[in-house]
């Protein structure tokens, strides 16, 4: 294994000295480039700040836990009894063993060393990984892939939970590359992997790919190492040993209880599911069997073709399926997939690292909404990752004519604009073609979900949000547009009225701009890719505006009567103010986006609707929402300004960085007729113009 690792380095070597026409020699000037790393660089050392200060912000009781069971009297470190007594600790007994020089350390002292020595681990596994990446890379993708592997893994959820809990998990992926890359020799290979395997038993599942990838002297060092580990331990604690192995079965039953969702393995989600005893014991051996054989096959395969780093990931995400407890801190092997290679198109390469990155950190109900049906899904996102990893993703092999040069997209050119410096970002190129569904769905998902965060997070103080909400009825009565208390009023004298804009005001807010970016995607793709960048560049100028202005609605102002259609009564006394105020952020009224959205679905069926009764339909929503927001007192008129203010500057924003909707004739997109594809877009043609206005 270590041969084709020293092809990957001999590829990296190649790259620094590649020619004005590498891609390397397009990068431009070499100051560039460095500036580029530098900036990396200080990323790395930002997130290294935040995760030290995360750790040691917790109290002394909440951070490092796994280590407890060393803990004694007066914080002083040594054992007393059994290292499972607190279920805890969660390694093997040759793990605790190693630990035991720390014994005489003081906890505190231990802690701050503990994490800062975890965070040279992490820098480490990324250089490794780094210089492991499969076939000839540039100079660029060698200079930039240690920061950008190092950047990830602090960010990702097993780093950040093994430097909470204070674990060893990622040592043993460590040894694992090191064996395969950097070793010298087949025994110092084995050995290597052989440590991993006795801090990490299911680290075993490499000797059978080391012995089926002709590396045999590998695997038997890696077996007799293990197996020597393994006896020192039992020999020096005999009694943790057999709770280990024996009492705990290999340690199944240590830690959280394996239906946990922190059990991301098929055991945990087969009990999750509902099966027990026999039956689950029976249908676990069984998929362990399939993974494993199907895995193997797969990770032999990509050794052989020279992707030796994906083999290795993909024998990790296999044992990460198959072991009976896969703690979230045991996951780094997942995260190692994303050097995979995935599609024939240029546009569809980010799809399969961007998956296994937003699985990698974000939890699952950011991932997924919060809906029953979904709940296996979004229970298990880890594991299905990672058995898709090991057993399904088609990754490339080398030898495919898609491995080093996809199928390019085809971008489109906009009309020229008005102003010479527009598009500002000439990067930013329009693409004809519709982008990847899921990837859309989980942007869409995601950004929302990013977006409730921010609005809760922003809530001010009750006091700040009164007075805003007394100095926005001041200058409306210098205007005279102050009608929020009439509109109010007259509305609830009419009840059908009232219990019309209340259903609209709590149920078109999502459906309508759903609805139409829905539309856009399947019938007009570049005109989809306009529409969805102008709302979100207005959703997140409607963040600063929540962030840095909290404002009472008309609804939560004391004294100034008016009737909360929506709630009833609200106690003004009592800071819950009704149902939604667990939900969200209740101050979070300038400028409203319940107008600001409606007005986008306005504009944007104004633009591209071929029908003159389109046209004015789609007028119709954002005047029942802005009668809505008004009449159930949920914002003041200014509010609605506002949200016209923010949508406005997100088409602006649009139209600086990307330059003009329209579109001029482009030739045919080869995407379109590239027969890997099986389709062909007529979006695309010579004769379409994907951003004209519709005709009839």
């Amino acid at each position: 294994m270590s041969v084709n690792g020293a092809e990957g380095r001999r590829g990296v070597a190649s790259g620094e000295h590649s020619g004005p026409g590498s891609v390397a020699g397009a990068a431009g000037p070499g100051t560039r480039i460095g500036a580029m790393r530098a900036a990396m660089w200080l990323v790395v050392a930002v997130l290294a700040i935040r995760q030290l200060a995360a750790v040691f912000r917790l109290p002394p009781g909440e951070r490092l836990t796994a280590l407890d069971s060393w803990t004694g009297e007066n914080g002083v470190l040594h054992l007393t009894g059994s290292l499972y007594d607190s279920h805890q600790f969660t390694g093997t007994p040759f793990a605790g063993l190693a630990l035991k020089p720390f014994a005489s350390s003081a906890e505190q002292s231990l802690g701050v060393a503990w994490t800062f020595g975890t965070l040279l681990l992490v820098v480490a596994l990324g250089v490794v990984a780094a210089r492991a990446l499969p076939g000839t890379v540039s100079r660029r993708t060698s200079l930039l892939a240690a920061p950008a592997a190092i950047s990830l893994l602090m960010v990702s959820l097993p780093v950040r939970n093994t430097l909470n809990l204070g674990q060893t998990s990622i040592i043993p992926v460590l040894l694992v590359l090191l064996g395969c890359f950097s070793a010298r020799g087949e025994r110092s290979s084995g050995l290597l992997v052989g440590l991993a395997a006795a801090l990490q038993p299911t680290v075993l599942l490499f000797v059978p790919l080391l012995w089926l990838t002709g590396r045999r002297r590998a695997a038997v060092s890696t077996t007799v190492t293990f197996a020597a580990c393994t006896a020192l331990a039992w020999a020096a604690m005999p009694g943790d040993s057999w709770a280990y192995w024996i009492h705990h079965v290999a340690g199944a039953g240590l830690g959280d209880k394996p239906a946990g969702l922190a059990n991301q393995s098929l055991h945990g989600a087969l009990l999750r599911l509902g099966l027990e005893g026999p039956l689950e014991i029976t249908a676990f051996l069984a998929l362990a069997v399939a993974v494993t054989g199907l895995g193997l096959r797969r990770a032999v395969r990509y050794a052989k073709d020279g992707q030796l780093l994906l083999a290795v990931a993909v024998t990790g995400c296999a044992a990460v399926a198959i072991s009976p407890t896969a703690w979230q801190h045991q996951l780094l092997w997942i995260l190692l997939a994303v050097v995979g290679r995935v599609g024939t198109r240029a546009s569809s390469r980010p799809v399969w690292p961007a998956l296994v990155v937003l699985a990698m950190t974000l939890p699952g109900t950011m991932l997924l909404p919060n809906i029953e049906a979904v709940y296996p899904v979004r229970d298990n996102v880890l594991l299905i990752v990672a058995l898709c990893a090991a057993c399904a993703v088609p990754f490339l092999p080398r030898s495919s004519p898609y491995w080093q040069n996809p199928v390019p997209t085809a971008y489109a050119t906009p009309l020229p604009s008005r102003w010479a410096r527009v598009p500002l970002a000439p990067f930013w190129r329009r693409v004809l073609t519709r982008p990847n569904l899921l990837m859309e769905l989980l942007a869409i998902r995601v950004g929302y979900s990013v977006y409730s965060h921010i609005r809760a997070a922003a809530t001010g103080d009750r006091a700040t949000a009164e007075a805003h909400g007394r100095t926005i009825v001041s200058i409306e009565k210098a205007l005279h547009i102050d009608i929020e208390h009439w509109a109010n009023h007259a509305m609830v004298k009419l009840p059908r009225l009232e219990a019309f804009l209340d259903f609209y005001y709590e149920s078109f807010h999502f459906v309508v701009p759903l609805t139409i970016l829905a539309v856009l995607y399947v019938r007009r793709p570049s005109d989809y890719r306009w529409a969805r960048s102008g709302l979100g560049f207005a959703t997140m100028l409607g963040l600063v505006g929540f962030y840095f202005f909290p404002l009472a609605p008309p609804r939560l102002m004391p004294g100034m009567g008016f009737i909360d259609t929506a709630h009833g009564v609200q106690d003004l006394a009592n800071p819950d103010y009704g149902a939604l105020t667990a939900m969200t952020n209740q101050y979070a009224a300038m400028p409203s986006l319940h107008f600001g959205w409606s007005l986008w679905c306005g504009i944007v069926i104004v633009v591209l609707a071929p029908k003159w009764w389109m046209k004015a339909l789609g007028l119709v929503h954002p005047l029942l929402t802005v009668t809505a927001i008004i009449g159930t007192a949920n914002h003041w008129v200014l509010d609605a300004v506002g949200g016209a203010t923010v949508v406005a500057a997100g088409f602006g924003l649009t139209y600086l960085l990307a330059g003009r909707r329209e579109l001029t004739k482009t030739p045919q997109d080869p995407e379109s007729t590239d027969p890997s594809s099986g389709r062909h877009d007529p979006a695309t043609t010579p004769h379409a113009r994907s951003g004209q206005s519709a005709q009839a």
